[in-house]
């Protein structure tokens, strides 16, 4: 065991951070930190560092902290300069372990600072400037780097990902992944953890518990441990009525005296199951359901140009309904841009879209959400929706962490996040069918964000959102549309997918490239042939028809695989109409097609499972090389999503 603390209890200023805790180190893994701000995250990793103690426990045997050698231990904090006078180069040399200028190691050490500096965003030239040039989010930066090339035994991370930009967070998430030694990480970032976590210790309540795996791991388990606790809770709760009842029937019974005394006994022997805590606040459960369905094509732009007084880029992209799609991208790519046009907020510069039929739009930015009235937070939506009941009405808040006195708080005194987050509520449960969202959860907490989650992924209407948070993109997002470098490319896949295959790019490769390469190819083949012509394109290397007949065989496949899956969605849809429009529903009586219902809902979900997989085969068949494909393919798969 690298490092081990037995039954420690630890305290700041008299009053209690964590009580009878253990916790360990196991040789090179890489531990996350969560919990609540002011649950003392940041106090143990100051306890780690050296610089708190343990509280004296006359109970503990020896001191509560154990490592199996002399180790050594850095900290990434915010005040991470000690002398701001010095030079960038003065500032990470003094951790070269090389004494001699010209020996191999300090080449090698110098040559890896150039890289972390010029992957950190920092110019080569800026090796000479000062430190206290450089604003608080340059510094720690720097710190970061020095860290890295000291390579403490223990290396621990407090908000490590503040200042950074995303390219600068990705190779900080390789640079954790790989580091040789221990690291201990705090982060509001849930994917950071997500990527780089082997094990997460929880602190609530005074309490440590350690779960395996990253972040979505320990979700995951902490649910599953807190319905297994309920149920025993409730189970007990049982048997002790049960017993109870037992003892008060027979305890004046002269013959059952005895029976009623040993069950009495019984029920003070019995080990007590502790109630479990509420793990957050109530999640939405069941589907958000727009009001109107909409038509097919939600919305349709060709060649459309965007930005303000220059074209920023020109994009043709084609959204079906009930698609979540997350827009990523660098800052004035124009993700921005796209959605104030699409929502008529900004006139495009050339091209054509539109909106299909019947659609309903909600939109929310960060403008949106500055509210300002000396109404309650429940005297507004209900104002909003008069015809809700305040039941109905405080239920739905509180889905949205707006529960008890929070309700009843004055929207002039919220926080900006809280008022996006009453904004968001109010669009939700308004129920249009298309939702454009710009940075929904800026200034949240990971509690407003996992239910805002919850809702987004429970609407069954269709998505655009920009955010810079990964997790909700992964969460929320089924496909992406990537703006970079003055281009934006469709990627048809979940994110996950996409890093995956981003990683495996060659350097200065991007997928975009990658993929829109072939794509633009295709096309400017296609547009150079007239149209009544086009079936007499080139003849092509048997290779090429070879991948592109198979191409065509698995876009069959995918389009008629997907034609099942609409057409149950339909049925399901018209059995669910014809069940609210009958008198049994209206009656409150049990419905009599659950059966077949449930029955319809595994076929439709073995469905899009093949869906799945139909795609992913025929992107790999797309992957194998270039193509012609015909008009049709390349839009196939584009279509289907």
């Amino acid at each position: 065991m690298l490092y081990q603390i037995a039954d420690g209890t630890l305290s700041v200023g008299g009053n209690p951070i964590l009580r009878h805790f253990d916790f360990e180190i196991r040789g090179a893994e890489k531990l996350a930190l969560v919990g609540r701000n002011g649950a003392g995250k940041t106090t143990l990793l100051r306890l780690i560092a050296g610089e708190l103690d343990l509280d004296r426990d006359d109970r503990r045997r020896g001191n509560g902290i154990t490592c199996d050698r002399k180790l050594t231990v850095g900290v990434l904090s915010q005040q991470a300069v000690r002398d701001p006078e010095r030079t960038v180069e003065e500032e990470i040399l003094s951790a070269c372990p090389a004494t001699d200028r010209f020996s191999r190691e300090r080449f090698e050490y110098e040559q890896t600072y150039d890289r972390f500096l010029t992957a950190l965003g920092f110019s080569k030239d800026c090796k000479k400037k000062k430190l206290s040039q450089f604003s608080g989010g340059q510094q720690t930066r720097i710190a970061l780097i020095r860290l890295l090339l000291e390579k403490p035994d223990i290396l621990l991370l407090d908000e490590p990902t503040n200042h950074l930009d995303l390219a600068a967070v990705e190779w900080l998430e390789e640079q954790v992944r790989t580091y040789e030694n221990a690291v201990v990480m705090v982060s509001h970032d849930r994917f950071f953890l997500d990527r780089t976590a082997q094990a997460v210790y929880e602190l609530e309540d005074g309490r440590l518990t350690r779960y395996p795996g990253n972040y979505t791991a320990y979700r995951a388990e902490k649910e599953k441990r807190l319905r297994l606790q309920k149920k025993a809770y409730e189970q007990q709760r049982q048997e002790e009525e049960r017993l109870l009842g037992l003892v008060e029937r027979f305890k004046h019974k002269p013959r059952k005296a005895a029976f009623a005394r040993a069950k009495k006994k019984q029920l003070e022997r019995m080990k007590k199951v502790e109630k479990p805590a509420e793990d957050g606040p109530r999640m939405v459960s069941g589907p958000i359901e727009p009001l109107i369905r909409g038509g097919k094509w939600v919305l349709e732009a060709d060649r459309l140009r965007l930005g303000y007084d220059k074209p920023l880029l020109e994009l043709s992209f084609r959204l079906r309904r009930g698609q979540k799609v997350g827009l990523l991208g660098p800052n004035g790519a124009g993700k921005t841009t796209f959605l104030r046009t699409i929502a008529g907020l900004q006139k495009p510069l050339g091209g054509t879209f539109s909106l299909g039929s019947n659609i309903t739009m909600g939109y929310f930015d960060q403008n949106t959400a500055r509210l300002e009235t000396d109404q309650t937070v429940l005297e507004h939506f209900t104002a909003l929706f008069p015809a809700m009941t305040e039941k109905d009405a405080r239920k739905t808040l509180g889905m949205y962490l707006f529960s008890g006195a929070d309700a009843g708080k004055k929207i002039s005194s919220l926080s900006g996040g809280e008022k996006a987050r009453l904004v968001l509520a109010e669009l939700l449960a308004s129920r249009p069918n298309f939702l454009i969202l710009d940075e929904p959860t800026n200034h949240m907490d990971i509690p407003a964000k996992e239910a805002l989650e919850a809702a987004f992924r429970a609407y069954t209407g269709t998505i655009l959102v920009v955010s810079h948070d990964r997790y909700l993109i992964r969460q929320v997002a089924d496909s992406i549309l990537l703006f970079e470098n003055g281009t934006a490319m469709y990627y048809p896949f979940s994110y996950e997918h996409y890093l995956e295959r981003k990683r495996g790019l060659k350097e200065g490769e991007t997928v975009a490239a990658q993929v829109s390469a072939r794509d633009q190819a295709l096309i400017s083949s296609l547009r150079s042939v007239p149209k009544g012509e086009r079936h007499r394109l080139r003849e092509i290397p048997t290779e090429e028809a070879y991948r592109d007949w198979k191409l065509r065989l698995a876009g069959e496949e995918m389009e008629k695989i997907r034609d099942g899956l609409e057409e149950t969605t339909e049925l399901l849809e018209e059995m669910d109409r014809r069940w609210e429009e009958s008198r049994e529903f209206w009656d409150g009586e049990e419905r009599p097609d659950e059966r077949a219902r449930q029955e319809l809902e595994a076929k439709a979900g073995r469905q899009w499972e093949m869906w799945h997989e139909a795609c992913l085969e025929w992107m790999e068949v797309y992957e194998e090389g270039p193509h012609c494909g015909g008009p049709d393919s390349s839009q196939s798969v584009k279509d289907c999503f």
